[in-house]
C-alpha cells in the first residue's frame, strides 16, 4: 500500500497530457483571477517593462565598448550621448535602477494576486469537500484529498507567482532578441540559428531517456520507503522475532538497487550536460569566428559584435529555460485538473450558513419496504424489503451477524445514503424532504470507535454545541459519567487529548463522545456498538451514561453483546439484509428455534 501511495505521489508530479477537457478545467481557474484582474494586468505590464529593459542592457554594453572618453554629462541631452563612456555608464545605472523598481512591483503584485486567489480556491475546495457525500469518501484516501488541497494548491502558487511570469519573460526575451539580432546582423543571426536544430534534437532525445531513468530511480526509492514504513509499523513483530538483521539486509538490497540506477542516471546526465556545454561554447566560438570575419570586412564594429554575443547568450539562456517552465506549467495544469475534478463531484445539499432554529422533531422513524445496495456493488444487496417503525422515545435494538445490514440502517437514518427502493420517513414525512443540515442537526451518533479531535476535552465536548457555556459542558460531562475522570487531570477540561484522542483510554473517549451527544440534545440517537470494545468496568460506566442519554429520545442501538439490549422496547434481528425476527428480549429468547436465541446461546458459551 505504501508503495502505491509513493508512486501515486510521483504520478501527481507528472506533467498533464493536454486535451480540450484538461485545458477547459485549467481555464476555469481564471475565474478566481477575475476579481484581481486590475493588479494582475498591471503586474503583466511591469513584467513587460522589466523584460524590455533587460534587452536594453546588451545594446548599451555594446555602445560602452565603442564609446570614447568625454565630458561628464550635465544635462539630459548630454546624458543621451551614446558615444560618451560616462553617459552610457550612467544610463546603465538608470536602467538597472528602473528595472529593480519595476521588478519589485511585479513580484509584489503577482504575489498579492496569487495569495488572494489561491486562498479563495483553498476555501472553496475545502467547503466543497465538506459537502460531498459519504459515497465519495468511501472511495478516496484522506492523504490523497489532503494532497489535493495542499500540494496541488502549493504547486499553483509557485506557478502564478514565479513560473508564469518567467515563462512570459523568457518568451519576450527570445522574440525581442531575435528581432534585434536580425536588425544588427542578418548574416550572423543565420549562423547562430543554424546550430539550434542539432542541439534541440539531441536535447529532446537525451531528455526523454534521462526522464525514464529518473522515474525508475523514484520507483526504487519508493521501494526503500516501503521497507522503512513496514518495518517501523511492525517494529514490535521485528523485535519479537529477532529479525533486525533480516530487515537491515532487505533495506540494504533496496538501497543498493536504487544507488545503481542513480549512478547510471548520473553518468548519462553528466554526458548530457557535457554535450550541451560543448554545443553552447562551440556555438559561441562559431559566432565569434564569423563575427570577427564580418568585423574585418567592416560590416560590424567591436561594440556591435559584443552586443550580438550578449544577445545570443541571453537568447540561449532563455531557450534553455523554456522546457523547465513549460514542464512546470503542465504540472500546474495537471494539478488544476485534479482540483476541478473534486469541484465537479456532486455535493449534498449542505448549508454552511449559521444554523437557524432547530427542527421540531418528535423522532418517529419509519422504514417502508426499504432496499439498498452500494453504487459500486449493485449485484450485492445490503438491505431487502426492510420495514419497521420506531415510535418517539422508543429504544430499537438491531442485532444479527456481521454483514447483516445493521450499520447500513443507521447510515440511512443519518442520510449518509438514500434508499434504492422504498421510503424512509421521519415524523411521517419523507426524510429527503427535510433540509439535510437541519435534519442531521437533530441527530447524534456514538460510534464504536470514537475519534476525537486533537484539541482539548472542552473543545471535543463543545463540538456538540459550539456555543455552549462551561456550565453546560460540565453538566453534559456529569451526565456522561465523564466529569470525575476529567477532574483528575491537572489541566481539567483544558487537557489536550492528542491526535485522534490517543491520550485517553477507550472508555474515556466513549464518555467524551456521549457528553458531546448530550450537549447536542438530539431527537434521534444512534448507538453503534458503543460498548463492544470496552472492559467490564468501563462498559458499566459507559452503559450507565448511555441509559441516561437515551431517556426521552428515539434511539437506534446497534449491539453485538445481546446483554446490552435486554431493556430495548423492540429488538430487530437481521440476517442477510432482512428482518427475520422482531420483538422484546423475552419474546425472542423464548423461541428456541430463532436466530436471536441461537446468538444468545452462542455468546453464553463463549463467555
Amino acid at each position: 500500500m505504501a508503495s502505491r501511495r509513493n508512486r501515486r505521489n510521483d504520478d501527481d508530479a507528472k506533467p498533464a497530457k493536454l486535451s480540450k477537457s484538461t485545458l477547459r478545467k485549467f481555464f476555469r481557474l481564471f475565474r478566481y483571477l477575475r476579481p484581481y484582474r486590475v493588479p494582475f494586468s498591471l503586474g503583466m505590464l511591469l513584467l513587460l517593462g522589466t523584460s524590455l529593459l533587460s534587452m536594453v542592457f546588451p545594446g548599451l554594453m555594446g555602445k560602452l565598448v565603442d564609446a570614447t572618453k568625454g565630458e561628464l554629462p550635465t544635462d539630459a541631452e548630454a546624458l543621451l550621448d551614446l558615444g560618451n563612456i560616462d553617459s552610457v555608464a550612467l544610463l546603465l545605472v538608470g536602467v538597472f535602477a528602473l528595472q529593480a523598481l519595476l521588478g519589485f512591483g511585479r513580484i509584489y503584485l503577482f504575489s498579492y494576486v496569487t495569495e488572494h486567489m489561491l486562498a479563495r480556491l483553498r476555501q472553496d475546495t475545502y467547503e466543497h469537500l465538506l459537502k460531498l457525500p459519504m459515497t465519495f469518501f468511501a472511495t478516496r484516501r484522506v492523504g490523497e484529498l489532503n494532497s489535493r488541497i495542499s500540494a496541488d494548491v502549493a504547486l499553483l502558487q509557485d506557478t502564478f507567482t514565479t513560473t508564469l511570469a518567467e515563462l512570459v519573460r523568457q518568451l519576450i526575451i527570445i522574440t525581442v532578441g531575435l528581432v534585434l539580432l536580425t536588425t544588427l546582423s542578418p548574416q550572423l543571426t543565420l549562423t547562430m540559428l543554424a546550430s539550434i536544430p542539432v542541439v534541440a534534437i539531441v536535447a529532446v532525445v537525451f531528455g526523454r531517456f534521462i526522464q525514464k531513468l529518473s522515474k525508475q530511480v523514484q520507483d526504487r526509492i519508493a521501494d526503500t520507503n516501503v521497507v522503512v514504513d513496514e518495518t517501523l509499523q511492525g517494529i514490535q513483530s521485528v523485535k519479537a522475532f529477532a529479525n533486525e538483521a533480516w530487515e537491515a539486509l532487505r533495506y540494504n538490497k533496496a538501497v543498493t538497487a536504487a544507488r545503481g540506477l542513480a549512478m547510471k542516471g548520473a553518468r548519462w546526465r553528466g554526458a548530457f550536460v557535457s554535450f550541451i556545454i560543448l554545443c553552447m561554447f562551440g556555438a559561441i566560438v562559431l559566432v565569434i569566428w564569423r563575427g570577427m570575419h564580418l568585423k574585418e570586412e567592416g560590416v560590424l564594429s567591436t561594440g556591435e559584435l559584443f552586443t550580438f554575443i550578449m544577445y545570443t547568450v541571453f537568447i540561449g539562456a532563455s531557450i534553455g529555460s523554456i522546457p523547465e517552465y513549460v514542464t512546470q506549467m503542465l504540472k500546474a495544469i495537471g494539478a488544476t485538473e485534479r482540483l476541478m475534478d473534486i469541484h465537479d463531484e456532486a455535493a449534498e445539499t449542505i448549508s454552511l450558513a449559521p444554523k437557524g432554529d432547530a427542527l421540531q422533531l418528535q423522532g418517529r422513524i419509519t422504514f417502508r419496504n426499504v432496499s439498498f445496495h452500494y453504487a459500486s456493488r449493485p449485484d450485492m444487496p445490503v438491505l431487502r424489503d426492510v420495514s419497521f417503525t420506531a415510535e418517539p422515545g422508543q429504544r430499537i435494538a438491531l442485532v444479527g451477524p456481521s454483514g447483516a445490514g445493521k450499520s447500513t440502517i443507521a447510515s440511512l437514518v443519518l442520510r449518509f445514503y438514500d434508499p434504492v427502493e422504498g421510503s424512509l420517513l421521519i415524523d411521517d414525512r419523507e426524510a429527503s424532504s427535510y433540509p439535510l443540515t437541519a435534519l442531521r442537526d437533530r441527530m447524534a451518533i456514538v460510534p464504536q470507535e470514537v475519534i476525537l479531535f486533537g484539541g482539548s476535552i472542552r473543545e471535543n465536548i463543545a463540538y456538540g454545541d459550539p456555543k455552549a457555556s462551561q456550565e453546560m459542558i460540565e453538566a453534559a460531562a456529569r451526565k456522561a459519567n465523564a466529569h470525575a475522570f476529567i477532574s483528575t487531570f491537572p489541566e481539567g477540561y483544558d487537557t489536550v487529548v492528542g491526535e485522534r484522542g490517543v491520550q485517553l483510554s477507550g472508555g474515556q473517549r466513549q464518555r467524551i463522545a456521549i457528553a458531546r451527544a448530550v450537549l447536542k440534545d438530539p431527537a434521534i440517537l444512534i448507538l453503534d456498538e458503543a460498548t463492544s470494545a470496552l472492559d467490564s468496568e468501563s462498559e458499566r460506566l459507559v452503559q450507565d451514561a448511555l441509559d441516561e442519554l437515551m431517556k426521552g429520545r428515539t434511539s437506534i442501538v446497534i449491539a453485538h453483546r445481546l446483554s446490552t439490549v435486554r431493556d430495548a422496547d423492540k429488538i430487530l434481528v437481521l440476517d442477510k439484509g432482512t428482518i427475520v425476527e422482531s420483538g422484546t428480549h423475552e419474546e425472542l429468547i423464548a423461541d428456541s428455534a430463532g436466530l436471536y436465541h441461537s446468538l444468545s446461546r452462542l455468546q453464553l458459551s463463549e463467555g
